[in-house]
């Protein structure tokens, strides 16, 4: 598959990290789910070597997504490193001016309706079901997980049993006909689809909050936190 392309630079907001800029195709400031290309080798947290199949994965020149957590004590880019295998995952540190490329879940949402409508994968199907209607609903989303890793790199990490990931960009919170339109897309779709909510603060699991709204599990670059109201400042 084709690589994405690069995007504009967005102006800061809480929870970004901000990334040198190596050209002008390289936008400043990375939320998570980015995807990241970059010269060089990552580095672990401990500084121990990458194991065989992250260095396999390097030189295919796979991304790394972008996680919540603290920079580096060098202002490096916290990211996760997958490999093939479902166990291999890795979390390491790039350094801002090693970046070459971002690719954000939103341009990937543009590549939905190109997506055959009997593609082989149930996961690839599901996305492009739920673009129109994840359009018409306003928000910025898109797909993350195995599917953005496989649109943005082309590389083959998807299985006829892999779920479908999609975090929304939701600064506020959703009206009750809004909450049932995501409540249905969640229920009907032809696979499992975890979408992520980002409030801006953090994210949270969608299925999570309409089941409890009033307890959420709200994940931030500082870890997870218990909230009564993840669009405002955690208690």
């Amino acid at each position: 598959m084709e690589r994405a392309g690069a995007v504009a630079v967005r102006a800061p907001g809480p929870g970004h990290h901000a990334a040198k800029n190596v050209d002008a195709m390289t936008p400043g400031p990375l939320r998570a789910h980015d995807l990241l290309n970059a010269s060089g080798v990552p580095r672990t947290p401990d500084g121990a070597p990458l194991p065989d199949w992250a260095l396999a994965a390097c030189r295919l020149g796979a991304p790394m997504v972008v996680r919540r957590a603290p920079r580096g004590a060098d202002s490096a880019i916290a990211a996760g490193l997958r490999g093939k295998a479902r166990h291999e995952r890795l979390p390491v540190f790039i350094a801002s001016d090693a970046i070459t490329r971002v690719t954000t879940p939103e341009m990937l949402a543009a590549k939905a309706s190109a997506l055959p409508h009997d593609a082989p994968l149930a996961a690839l199907r599901t996305l492009r079901a739920l673009a129109p209607e994840l359009d018409a609903l306003g928000w910025a989303w898109g797909p993350t997980g195995g599917v953005g890793f496989t649109l943005a790199s082309g590389l083959p990490v998807l299985r006829g049993d892999s779920d479908l990931d999609l975090v929304v960009r939701m600064a506020h919170t959703p009206s009750a006909m809004q909450r049932e339109r995501l409540a249905r897309l969640l229920d009907e779709a032809e696979c499992r689809v975890d979408m992520q909510i980002d409030t801006g603060l953090g994210g949270f699991a969608l299925r999570d909050w309409l089941a409890s709204p009033r307890r959420t599990l709200l994940k931030t670059d500082f870890g997870p936190r218990l909230v009564a109201d993840p669009w405002n400042e955690p208690a």
